[in-house]
């Protein structure tokens, strides 16, 4: 069985206990996930997410909402601005 098959036939209790591991980085028993294991779970939840979540409802999701009329966000001519921080 390949890792898509895995994730493909995970239930919604894996899922969440995989989601809460890398949350808190501990397995339900108290053991710390090295860092092997958190890559692989947060890539599992991701990998789950994008099958079965809907986008909105998924880690990491932004609500960048909907703009009113003339409102302006992330203006492509703000990318040439630049303000240089002032250290004191």
């Amino acid at each position: 069985m390949d890792f898509q098959q895995l994730i493909q036939n995970m239930s919604p209790d894996i899922y969440a206990s995989l989601k809460r591991a890398v949350e808190i980085g501990k397995w339900p028993d108290g053991r710390v996930l090295n860092q092997e294991q958190k890559e692989l779970c947060m890539e599992a939840v991701i990998n789950y997410e994008h099958l079965y979540v809907d986008e909105k409802d998924r880690v990491g999701f932004i609500d960048r909402g909907s703009k009113q009329e003339g409102e302006m966000c992330d203006s492509p001519n703000d990318a040439d601005q630049t303000n240089p921080l002032k250290w004191k």
